[in-house]
């Protein structure tokens, strides 16, 4: 257990260290005043775009958590989906080690609502699950359409290997899709059942998780210039791995691995230009809303504690409405 404990931070900060040496080695020669004429460079209408993708990808975050809830055949408060949803993931994204920290408030949240143990465990999975869905659907699309997307990270894949990865990817998730038409018998474990989702969750979860990722890459490309830029695309490509690659390593917000990415990945871009576009993703995608986040965890917490000190027939009430 000790080692559990301390192994993900342990990587987290190991990845971030090696991250920013490689990153101060490709921008040792960029000046601050480059930066800000970064920044003023983005016009008006990109900084709404940008708010606008925030928006869209928090909102269909809220859509994960509503299909597990699908798949579990419980039902919550729309309300309440949305805002523990929002916590959930604005706390995991800048904390780190996601599937930990998402589980600690998705527990504290959903016992709350009388959901078991066991069913907030099938929660958080199904939540877990549709991301990787969303993402391998992404890259299946974005293999097939943009191939060279692979060589902006060294001849790892020739082109033609680059889109029969796509299609075996696309394949995959078609498999899955289609299983779910079989009605496949529950898996057993001990006196758990677990079901395969059905059609009405699956298809859910081609739309949400495409949705989320989309428009939090989406923040980053209104954020480019127009100057290099290869176009959104090949943007989204390398969100996917950039992001992926932070969700692995357990960085703390991916820091220092979604730069070390990008900067990889646009060499044909200039380094202040990346650089700030990824600081208005950090502070549109993960500070802001981990700022909100807070505000969120200590209302439900007061709530919570007030709740816990009513009489027994009062409290009843309170959390059953």
């Amino acid at each position: 257990m000790k080692f559990k404990k301390y192994f993900w931070p342990v990587v987290g900060a190991i990845t971030i260290v090696v991250s920013a040496r490689f990153l101060y080695q490709e921008l040792r020669g960029l000046s601050l005043d480059e930066l800000a004429d970064s920044f003023d460079a983005i016009s008006t209408g990109n900084w709404i775009l940008c708010g606008l993708s925030t928006l869209l990808a928090y909102a269909a975050l809220a859509g994960y958590d509503r299909i597990a809830l699908m798949h579990l055949g419980r039902k919550v408060n729309w309300l309440f989906i949305t805002l523990c949803s929002f916590t959930t993931y604005a706390l995991s994204h800048n904390i780190g080690a996601s599937v930990v920290s998402g589980a600690v408030v998705r527990y504290r949240a959903y016992s709350a609502k009388g959901l078991t143990p066991a069913e907030i465990g099938v929660l958080i999975a199904v939540c877990s699950f549709t991301f990787i869905l969303g993402t391998l659907f992404l890259a299946g699309i974005v293999l097939i359409i943009e191939p060279e997307v692979t060589g902006r990270f060294g001849d790892l894949l020739p082109l033609e290997a680059s889109a029969a990865t796509g299609y075996v990817l696309l394949g995959l998730v078609a498999l899955y899709v289609a299983a779910s038409f079989m009605k496949l018998r529950p898996l057993q474990i001990g006196s758990l059942k677990i079901f395969y989702p059905a059609p009405p969750v699956v298809l859910p979860q081609l739309l949400i998780a495409p949705v989320e990722l989309i428009g939090a890459a989406g923040i980053i490309y209104f954020a480019l210039p127009e100057t290099g830029n290869p176009g959104f695309m090949i943007v989204l490509g390398i969100f996917l791995i950039s992001f992926s690659a932070a969700l692995i390593s357990h960085a703390p917000g991916g820091l220092g691995v979604l730069e070390l990415v990008f900067i990889m990945g646009l060499p044909d871009m200039d380094q202040a230009d990346v650089i700030a576009a990824l600081l208005i993703f950090r502070l549109f995608y993960l500070l802001i809303p981990f700022a909100m986040a807070l505000v969120v965890v200590l209302l439900f917490e007061r709530s919570r504690w007030k709740i816990e000190h009513l009489p027994d027939m009062e409290r009843g009430k309170r959390e059953n409405s």
